[in-house]
């Protein structure tokens, strides 16, 4: 219910998991929202239910309202789901640290984590680069940068099949002395790690495909994030306007129509789901506020796959 399009993109994005890929939903929100709006596609045969909750969090609300003034908030009410065993993960396009605070609160953090983290797929010339934090916690100590660059190995080992993750820490230079106070004693912790740690990276290692794994705190990944959101949105606008401008490049354009949708397809925010939040004794996936139906759909996807590895129990293991 939290979205900036909620329920219309939530529900449709439902409605598109459960057909592609059998996942069983329950929506939860004002019931009389959420059943008028599935009224208006097809749901027979789908394995989509409706769990009344009286509250919404909006973006406006601080993250402790979820915990102390909205009990019954839709976000709590998914979170409580998941503990009863109602459920098996959640899914938000709400406020982002309401959805951290109330799986904190309610399923709590795996044993030895400090904070949990927002952790996103970003695009690379040959694949993925799992960045985090993403926007939880804006002021980190080393401690946090250390777990979370475990948190973020474990899961590309497990959930992208990559055997030995390459992580970086993000930084101003790849030398040891550069960076901030925070980035050169986390430097220092990782070394120590047993995670395949390959030292300081900047920004455009991030997109290069030379580590799997980038860590920074959550202001600087959020500034990263909606940095690389817009510059995806420019570089296809300022493509398509050099292409529709030139007669030649409207004739190379339609010789290379396939690679543009590749390409397309390869920037959009849409394909790539939602973030999971790495450290939560569950599973919970985040996505954006103005997150597509498809985007939703694939984030569904995602979560249903995520709960089924039970990578909180791999990292307790690990911490």
């Amino acid at each position: 219910m939290g979205g900036d399009f909620a329920p219309v993109s939530e529900v449709a994005g439902v409605v598109s998991a459960c057909q592609r890929w059998g996942c069983e939903v329950i929506l939860v929100g004002d019931e009389i929202l959420l059943n008028a709006e599935l009224a208006k596609h097809q749901t027979a045969n789908l394995q989509i239910s409706v769990h009344h909750a009286s509250q919404v969090v909006g973006m406006e609300d601080s993250a402790s309202d979820v915990v102390r003034k909205k009990k019954d908030s839709s976000i709590r009410v998914a979170f409580d789901l998941v503990k009863k065993g109602v459920a098996q993960a959640v899914v938000s396009t709400g406020n982002s640290g309401a959805t951290m605070a109330a799986g904190m609160f309610v399923l709590k953090r795996v044993k030895g984590i400090d904070r949990p983290a927002i952790g996103t797929l970003l695009p690379n010339i040959s694949g993925m680069t799992l960045v985090l934090d993403m926007g939880a916690n804006v002021d980190c100590k080393p401690l946090n940068l250390q777990q979370f660059a475990i948190m973020g190995s474990l899961y590309m080992q497990h959930v992208a099949g990559i055997e030995s993750p390459r992580v970086g820490l993000l930084s101003n230079g790849e030398e040891d002395k550069k960076g901030t106070e925070l980035t050169r004693e986390a430097h220092r912790l990782l070394i120590d790690t047993q995670i395949n740690y390959v030292g300081n990276v900047e920004g455009g290692d991030v997109y290069n495909g030379s580590v799997d794994v980038v860590v920074c705190d959550g202001f600087v990944g959020n500034v990263l994030l909606k940095v690389s959101e817009g510059l995806a949105v420019a570089m296809t606008s300022m493509l398509r306007t050099e292409i529709e401008g030139r007669f030649l490049s409207k004739l190379g354009a339609l010789l290379s129509r396939s690679s543009f949708r590749a390409f397309k397809k390869k920037v959009d925010p849409s394909e790539y789901g939602g973030a999971p939040l790495l450290g939560l004794a569950g599973t919970g996936v985040v996505c954006h506020g103005k997150a597509s139906p498809l985007a939703i759909a694939i984030a569904i996807r995602q979560a249903q796959e995520f709960a089924s590895i039970r990578i909180e129990e791999k990292l307790a293991h690990s911490i």
